[in-house]
């Protein structure tokens, strides 16, 4: 078809496959699969994220392992796939939020800050010369509006959740959140009901060495991170 190889469609970004495909897009996505998992609940007074560490070997140093990260005091954003990706839309995020404060002198919402970064997604899924960024996002936070979380796929699309996870397992991790959710669960709750999740789905022990806990609560709008002593309780629990 007008010369291109069957080739062409799996190497260049820029060009749909005969279906409507584009596989360098769907290739970022196998990446996500392959990244530990991460989970994201919306509660009534909250929103939390628990991420799990895959960590390979006794040498690493646990605490150079991140995997949630602040982006303004009231929001917060975990990933899975590629994590060297998620430092450039972490940059950018901090920097639009830092922007909107100066321009309007208020804080941005969570919406304002997902779709930014889901802007730049998208263009890397556009022209030639670059790839997707191979990883999906959990951007977490507390507004005006109250807690939301919103995921972010390689391919810039953005969608709201309840409650959400990315990475290995998604789809086991999934099931176990739809029979757990209710609207009335509260932070203390939705942790509990991530950190289960996680370790029905993974063989690891899970530990505070392996676990990463946030939290941001509707009363004070604050990021949290959780200490390994925290952590311990949420597990022993």
């Amino acid at each position: 078809m007008y010369g291109v190889s069957p080739q062409a469609y799996d190497r260049a970004i820029t060009v749909f496959s005969p279906d409507g495909r584009l596989f360098q897009v769907e290739y970022a996505k196998e990446a996500v699969k392959r990244g530990a998992t991460a989970v994201g609940i919306v509660a009534k007074d909250g929103v939390a994220l628990v991420a799990f560490k895959a960590i390979h070997s006794k040498l690493i140093v646990p605490e150079s392992l991140k995997k949630v990260f602040p982006i303004d005091s009231h929001i917060c954003v975990t990933a899975s796939g590629l994590i060297a990706d998620v430092r450039r839309l972490v940059d950018t995020a901090r920097v639009d939020a830092q922007k909107h404060r100066i321009t309007y002198n208020e804080v941005p919402t969570v919406d304002s800050i997902s779709r930014s970064v889901c802007d730049v997604m998208q263009a890397y899924t556009q022209y030639g010369g670059i790839r997707p960024f191979g990883v999906s996002l959990l951007l977490a936070g507390v507004d005006s509006q109250g807690p939301k979380l919103f995921e972010a796929e390689p391919s810039g699309a953005m969608t709201a959740y309840k409650a959400d996870s990315i990475g290995s397992s998604k789809k086991e991790v999934d099931e176990i959140l739809e029979k757990g959710y209710k609207d009335s669960i509260t932070l203390e709750e939705a942790i509990k009901l991530a950190l289960d999740a996680i370790r029905a789905t993974h063989e690891e022990k899970l530990q505070p060495e392996n676990i990463e806990i946030t939290h941001i609560s509707t009363k004070t709008k604050k990021y949290v991170a959780l200490n390994d002593k925290e952590i311990s309780k949420y597990l022993k629990g």
